[in-house]
């Protein structure tokens, strides 16, 4: 018997297809791009201009700290209009608060936010703000982040094309090695020592893919350099590489061991028993690039202090998508059916007794 009772996070393609993508109100010429799947924006035409528009939750969790909440809060919202290559330049907000949020932590998570808006360049320009019996973390509200651009300078994980290179930023888990680093930090401690601790704990702040993105599209986008980009959040690298090969209708070829793994990422993933590469990412991102703009693209990456590799390429869609391990064979490229990362987390709040 087919178990239909809801499940905790994303509805199922099936359900997006049937209900969500049939109804979406009103047509209209102006949107250039509207809700599909592995597309974490929107696009629409406004004269000679194209308005990039992306709605997250706005996600805070105490645990993580006020401030670092509040900055990871922004960046998952920019980012996701960032791989448009399109700069973020407005925001909306909602926040339905928790009704025992002091006003002290309210506060910090606002100022931090604000703080971090600047430095991105975005501003705020409207919203909400209030106390709700039943609301709770780590969903306490939404937003909304609009970027400005010129029609032809965005692209979309569906513009990838047979030839592209693939090029993976920062490496995989980067977002599993934050979280556990700044939730179980003894345990780390007491695993590989203070030092190795620390550095896992400042994979926290490397989970954004802001600066990559706007970083890779400087060179180009298109038939200029970046063809699509993808920041592998869900089901990690090898959710966001399928991501990008079916949206783009590409066969792929990846090579395993082509990809940066930083000796953190793999000590905290060994320490948690999860696979780097099915785990959750934000702050990897993805890029197809013309082959011509491959080196231009790691170049001025680098001069940002971003580590990234070619890990393959993209290829006729009838030829496959394969990834190729470490000991030279090959294994199909799947969507993984779900991310490790959850179920090690609260095992982990389990045994600590949280």
């Amino acid at each position: 018997m087919t178990d239909r009772s809801p499940k905790v996070g994303k509805v199922p393609p099936h359900i997006f297809d049937r209900l969500i993508f049939k109804h979406t109100g009103r047509d209209d010429e102006a949107v250039l791009v509207g809700p599909r799947h592995g597309v974490d924006f929107g696009v629409i035409e406004i004269g000679d201009k194209a308005l990039v528009f992306t709605t997250d939750p706005v996600f805070i969790v105490p645990e993580y700290g006020w401030e670092r909440s509040a900055w990871f809060a922004v960046h998952i919202l920019a980012s996701d209009g960032a791989v448009s290559g399109i700069k973020p330049r407005f925001m909306t907000i909602d926040l339905n608060l928790p009704m025992d949020m002091t006003d002290e932590a309210l506060e910090t998570v606002w100022t931090t936010m604000h703080e971090e808006c600047k430095k991105l360049g975005i501003s705020i320009v409207c919203g909400h703000t209030g106390r709700y019996a039943g609301c709770n973390y780590p969903m306490v509200g939404g937003a909304t982040v609009i970027g400005v651009g010129d029609k032809d300078k965005y692209v979309t994980p569906e513009m990838a094309r047979p030839g592209d290179q693939v090029i993976i930023t920062k490496g995989p888990a980067i977002e599993a090695t934050g979280i556990f680093s700044v939730s179980f930090p003894d345990r780390l401690i007491e695993a590989y020592g203070e030092e190795l601790a620390k550095r896992a704990q400042d994979f926290f702040w490397k989970m954004t893919v802001v600066k990559d993105a706007l970083t890779a599209a400087s060179v180009g986008v298109r038939e200029g350099g970046v063809t699509s980009m993808h920041d592998a959040t869900e089901c990690g690298v090898w959710g966001g590489l399928y991501e990008v090969a079916s949206a783009s209708k590409v066969g792929m070829r990846v090579y395993q061991e082509r990809i940066i793994v930083p000796d953190e990422v793999r000590k905290v993933c060994d320490l948690f028993g999860i696979d780097p590469f099915t785990s959750i990412s934000e702050g990897t991102l993805i890029l197809t690039v013309v082959p011509e703009k491959t080196k231009d693209v790691l170049s001025v990456l680098a001069e940002e202090g971003i580590k990234a590799s070619v890990v393959g390429e993209a290829l006729p869609e009838n030829q496959g998508r394969r990834i190729v391990l470490p000991d030279g064979e090959e294994t199909e490229l799947v969507h993984p059916i779900t991310d490790p990362f959850w179920e090690a987390f609260f095992k982990a709040i389990k045994e600590r007794g949280g």
